[in-house]
């Protein structure tokens, strides 16, 4: 097993190339859109183009070895065809979780709503899955371990395109100084693999006057609300949904993944309502609860992956990728985090970054879990604690560059589409890498955790 090498010696960059380098990155960033709303601007977000500054990035790509990212490009369509096949599995998707309801106000909603589909039989004929999996590279047993699979508004596939052409173009101005070729970054095509895989399921939907709707939250400024929907929209005889008056043919959740999404009924009232609807949801419901992290961990049992999958090479790949995962009903593992804590991560069943729980903590809550009983637990799932590679990096804030030690996580976009039986599209779609400081935990950006990063093959 190859490990990624050493390939940038950060002592032999004095301040100046280096505050360079920074210079042509800023420049870059604020020349094509890699930039985010600045908070401390009073008039940010208000007023289109007013108020901006760089996304967080890392200033160079980091080293990652090739043979890793072929296997993870490789199982992205593998793990498309695995998402859909789940959510086609309505007992399986309902059985997984019934523990977990109990335990989960929010899981329990989103499986309420999931049951009336099934009642009512209802069918998804066009299946739109656009996800991103996770992955980090585990020094303690040299392979590329999953970390989750999102199939709910995967973040940043239009940052992942910038950061990557970013380094690209850093590199073909001064990869002589800094011994590396640009082409060894790969080409991240996820902003476009995206657009393309949502066009053509407009396309599918075959109403030309229909439109694409973001869901959004709602201090948002495009598109519509959860709120707004349930105010607005309404879902006719034939199935269609309108939104104030204008015919829907697709709907991608840019939010609806976290309980904060849903203040009131309203928001609950408007994810059924489109459920219920004939327009292509990216996520359905089926598609949502298929990336839970309790079906994550259903996955990784002896003979479950059997259940959807026929061909063995494609299930060896699948497994090859599982981390150690288990549920709270164990109480030998139980037993072992408790003893070692260090070793596992404690997950809930959330999206979004800030949610895990770490070291000591992880020996805290297991044993508050005891005491309290058994119906808590069914809340979180344990997982192998993944030890990756720490690395020195340029890591790029508020126009200031910080070096510092750090570890980065690799997610690979995949899009998929189908029409009943015919596979339309079936991908892997660009990939973003992230990067945070060894120290840090949690790993979203947008929670401040990270930064933007790309890779450079070895």
């Amino acid at each position: 097993m190859e490990s990624p090498k050493p390939i940038l010696d950060f002592e032999k960059f004095d301040d100046g190339f280096v505050q360079k380098l920074v210079y042509d990155a800023l420049v870059w960033s604020s020349l094509h859109g890699l930039v985010v709303g600045d908070k401390t601007h009073q008039r940010s977000g208000t007023v289109p183009g007013v108020g901006m500054m760089h996304a967080p990035i890392a200033l160079l790509p980091t080293p990652f070895p090739e043979s890793y990212w072929n296997q993870a490009c490789e199982v992205a369509p593998i793990f498309n065809e695995l998402v859909d096949r789940i959510s086609l599995d309505g007992k399986f998707i309902q059985d997984s979780l019934s523990r977990t309801r109990k335990a989960d106000v929010f899981t329990s909603r989103l499986l309420e709503i999931h049951s009336k589909m099934l009642e009512s039989n209802k069918r998804e004929e066009i299946r739109l899955g656009l996800h991103r999996s996770d992955y980090m590279l585990d020094e303690e047993t040299k392979s590329l371990l999953q970390i989750e699979m999102n199939t709910i508004s995967c973040s940043f596939p239009g940052f992942g395109r910038l950061v990557t052409e970013l380094h690209q173009s850093l590199l073909r101005s001064h990869g002589d100084h800094l011994g590396l070729d640009s082409k060894r970054v790969p080409r991240n095509g996820s902003t476009s693999q995206f657009a393309d895989a949502m066009a053509k399921a407009w396309l599918e939907y075959n109403n030309p006057r229909a439109v694409v709707m973001v869901v959004v939250q709602p201090d948002e400024r495009n598109m519509k609300s959860l709120a707004e929907v349930e105010t607005e929209g309404r879902v006719h005889e034939d199935g269609t949904l309108t939104v104030a008056g204008q015919a829907v043919s697709v709907v991608y959740y840019r939010s609806g993944y976290t309980p904060r999404d849903y203040p009131s009924e309203s928001e609950w009232n408007a994810r059924l309502l489109i459920e219920q609807s004939s327009a292509v949801k990216c996520p359905s419901i089926a598609y949502h609860l298929a990336g839970t992290k309790k079906i994550q961990q259903e996955l990784a049992k002896p003979g479950v992956l059997e259940r959807f999958m026929d061909n063995k090479d494609d299930i060896a790949k699948l497994r090859k990728c599982f981390a150690g995962l288990w549920s709270l009903d164990d109480p030998e593992i139980i037993k072992k985090a408790i003893e070692k804590p260090e070793l596992f991560v404690m997950k809930p069943q959330r999206e979004g970054g800030g949610n895990n729980i770490y070291g000591d903590d992880v020996r805290e809550n297991l044993l508050r879990l005891q005491r309290e009983g058994e119906e808590e637990n069914a809340a979180y799932i344990l997982m192998q604690r993944i030890f990756p590679k720490v690395s020195n990096v340029f890591l790029l804030r508020d126009g200031v560059y910080h070096k510092d030690q750090a570890i980065s996580e690799l997610g690979v976009y995949g899009a998929y589409l189908r029409n009943k039986e015919r596979v339309i599209i079936n991908e892997h779609s660009g990939y973003l890498m992230r990067t945070k400081v060894s120290s840090s935990d949690e790993g979203g950006v947008a929670a401040g955790y990270a930064v933007l990063d790309s890779i450079y093959l070895n």
